[in-house]
């Protein structure tokens, strides 16, 4: 849809009003002439055409307003639009070569813009090259930093002094995605970005009090200043907080150093609750034993002093002596029900980690080749088995086992086995015994002080699993035509909220990019967001795929994907990217559009689910979408249901393209992309389309600057005076 060209209508009334005048004078100067009776003449030949003279008169302006399009469209709009072409050319990084069109002159205009374009081109690309020369070394140092950052397994976090987070990794987002207390398909999203706010997470004025120790202590000369606290976060748990300064750097002519002058803190999280709820634990059991004993110790020592009196009645014996074996009996009783429970906590003092059961087969299968020289097999069992061990003093176990199966029973060769057995992770070690050979091997062995070549360790196989509160016995495999024998050690799974996916440790490709150090720039805002500049607002540009058109008359949402600007970079590792179970039919012809079929959105959370996930992610930013008005509405009339409500800014991409090139014929996402030189990757998904939505509005930013826009109040109103506006949903 086109808006109307007032220049055309305005030009068409003009021509009217000009014949119309025409007509008015020729007939004056007829009556001014003529005698009476010619004039009557006239008036009688004219008499009941009058119709004919204003359809004449109203034809004619048709063959004008041919003409006058024409020549607004070829001196006036094409010169227009080459300008456009030329503004954008200028200001972006576009390559689309400007199209001659309108005019001989528009036309050489054009071709000569299009040279330019080409040697400019040309001259980017040397210079880019030289640029990329320049910049390898740092890159290089760039990504040694983001490949430190990714593989600690601290939770590292990293902020500007006004707390917006600008660096952080894999652990933290891992650690944060736990304490969210949003649904899942936020994934800790609204705690942890890019940008966001440390204080959303950890308490305003325990970091304040810390920052301002650092600092003290800084200004003192320390060379190391660093501050530590604990906190709760508004999901229960308890987080120990390290705090260490992030130190200016001056260069000069000499070179570079650090100086006392903060420019933000690193922050190293860790979760204590379960070490907090051990202790605790412990010290219950402590004070229950100690203060019953204590009681039951001193009635019983009572008793015994009474008995030594030389003439105690017999009575009185009897009832003394059944006082102290029923204290005796319940200190034994307290006793036995504690140990269970004071062995488990005394236990969680022993460092255990998590670590992959395949990882551990590997480590042991090298230690028992190369010190014991024995041939070894891995039978894969489960391979997503994650164990909670003490790995070195568990392989030392395991190598005085296979020592003694060699030395003993004459084995050669062993099979190791990871996997699971009623709720606990299982190694086995399993062996075929030898024929004519000593095969008996002894469950005595796991009580022996562990021998390793020839050192002897104080642990035996029995403590180092009572360590990890496991088991170990002998048994031989049913069904088995082998007979093969094994020692199975029990040892503990690593809890479900700690089984971390490999992926996350291992390198990619492409390296997430967690980091934005460009936000040591900022300062803490102060102006409300309708006079913040476009260029330091945080934006999350979103889109929506629905079963039809009409929000307000039933159709549902069946994905909703976004992407956050930040500092003016999009930031495609933070993304958002949900399928929503509608509870309806999708209608077939929709289906070729989105792609989306009732089998993919079978199972995935509701809307009454992903909605509030949905507000946790987009919290303290600017929405955006193209064509806004649209997915604005089918998510306000989800407030009600959810509970949450969308009062955020909000721009429009086509609004505000609108505004940048008004003489342009299309505002499509396509047609503005194409101008903008940017590639679409999965048009109609709702991810695809907030990505490239996101680049649209990086580009449109500095074009809005050109025209006098600058802030959100000033692109708000602009946007409203668009044509395109008026349509709603």
């Amino acid at each position: 849809m086109r808006p109307l060209d007032w220049r055309l209508v305005a030009g068409v009334a003009i021509v009217g009003l000009v014949c119309l005048l025409w007509l008015v004078v020729a007939g004056v100067l007829l009556w001014a002439v003529l005698d009476p009776g010619d004039w009557q003449t006239v008036l009688e030949a004219l008499g009941g055409k009058g119709g004919l003279l204003l359809f004449l008169w109203a034809g004619s302006l048709v063959p004008a307003a041919a003409a006058l399009r024409y020549l607004i469209e070829h001196y006036l709009r094409a010169p227009a639009k080459l300008a456009e072409d030329a503004r954008l050319l200028l200001e972006t990084d576009a390559q689309r070569l400007p199209t001659p069109r309108g005019s001989a002159e528009n036309r050489r205009l054009a071709e000569a813009i299009g040279q330019l374009v080409t040697q400019r081109e040309a001259l980017r690309a040397e210079m880019d090259q030289r640029v990329r020369a320049a910049s390898r070394q740092t890159e290089l140092e760039k990504n040694r930093l983001a490949a430190l950052m990714s593989e600690l397994t601290k939770s590292v976090v990293v902020c500007n002094l006004d707390g917006r987070i600008l660096l952080y990794n894999n652990r933290a987002r891992l650690q944060f995605r736990r304490l969210s207390r949003l649904p899942t398909p936020a994934g800790g999203a609204e705690l942890m970005g890019l940008g966001r706010s440390i204080y959303t997470v950890l308490d305003r004025k325990l970091v304040s009090h810390a920052l301002e120790n650092v600092q003290r202590r800084l200004h003192r000369g320390a060379d190391a200043p660093s501050a530590q606290f604990v906190t709760a976060t508004q999901s229960g748990k308890l987080l120990r907080v390290q705090m260490s300064p992030v130190r200016d750097v001056e260069s000069d002519d000499q070179g570079a150093r650090t100086t006392d002058t903060m420019t933000g803190f690193v922050l190293l999280i860790e979760n204590i609750t379960e070490d907090m709820q051990a202790h605790a634990e412990k010290n219950r059991i402590l004070t229950n034993l100690t203060e019953d004993s204590r009681s039951a110790l001193a009635s019983a020592r009572a008793a015994a002093e009474v008995l030594e009196l030389p003439d105690i009645p017999g009575q009185l014996r009897e009832r003394l002596l059944a006082v102290i074996r029923e204290e005796v009996q319940g200190l034994s009783r307290r006793l036995e029900e504690a140990q269970p429970t004071a062995g488990r906590a005394l236990r969680s003092r022993w460092p255990l980690e998590d670590m992959l059961g395949d990882d551990l087969i590997e480590a042991a299968v090298r230690r028992l080749e190369s010190e014991l020289e024995l041939s070894v097999d891995v039978e894969r069992g489960d391979r997503d088995v994650w164990l909670k061990v003490e790995s070195f003093t568990l392989l030392q176990a395991v190598l005085h086992l296979a020592g003694r199966l060699r030395r003993h029973c004459g084995v050669s060769a062993l099979t190791l086995r990871v996997g699971k057995q009623s709720g606990q992770g299982v190694l086995d070690l399993i062996w075929t015994p030898c024929d004519g050979a000593n095969d008996k091997a002894r469950l005595g062995w796991d009580d022996e002080p562990i021998q390793v070549g020839s050192e002897t360790l104080s642990l035996t196989v029995r403590d180092v699993l009572e360590r990890h509160g496991g088991e170990c016995w002998i048994e031989q495999e049913i069904d088995d035509a082998r007979h093969r024998c094994l020692f199975r050690l029990l040892l503990p799974l690593a809890a479900a909220q700690e089984e971390l996916p490999a992926a996350t440790f291992m390198h990619h490709e492409s390296r997430p990019e967690y980091y934005d150090f460009d936000l040591f720039r900022t300062t803490e805002r102060t102006l409300s967001l309708d006079d913040s500049p476009l260029t330091e607002l945080a934006y999350t540009v979103f889109d929506t795929e629905t079963t039809g058109l009409n929000p307000a008359e039933g159709d549902e949402i069946i994905q909703i994907g976004a992407v956050r600007i930040v500092n003016g970079k999009v930031l495609s590792q933070e993304f958002f990217d949900q399928l929503v179970d509608p509870k309806r039919v999708i209608p077939p012809a929709s289906i070729p559009i989105h792609g989306i079929t009732p089998d993919m959105v079978k199972g995935q959370p509701t809307i009454e689910t992903v909605l509030p996930a949905f507000h946790g992610f987009c919290a303290d930013t600017v929405l955006v979408a193209h064509n806004a008005a649209f997915d604005m509405r089918c998510l306000q009339v989800k407030e009600k249901s959810t509970g949450v409500r969308f009062d955020h800014p909000v721009l429009d991409t086509l609004l505000l393209s609108a505004l940048v090139h008004e003489n342009q014929d299309s505002h499509r996402l396509e047609a503005i992309a194409e101008r903008f030189g940017l590639t679409i990757i999965g048009r109609h998904t709702a991810i695809g389309d907030a990505m490239v939505t996101a680049e649209i509005l990086v580009k449109l930013i500095p074009l809005l600057a050109e025209k006098g826009i600058h802030t959100l109040g000033q692109a708000r109103a602009a946007a409203q005076k668009t044509y395109y506006a008026r349509v709603n949903y």
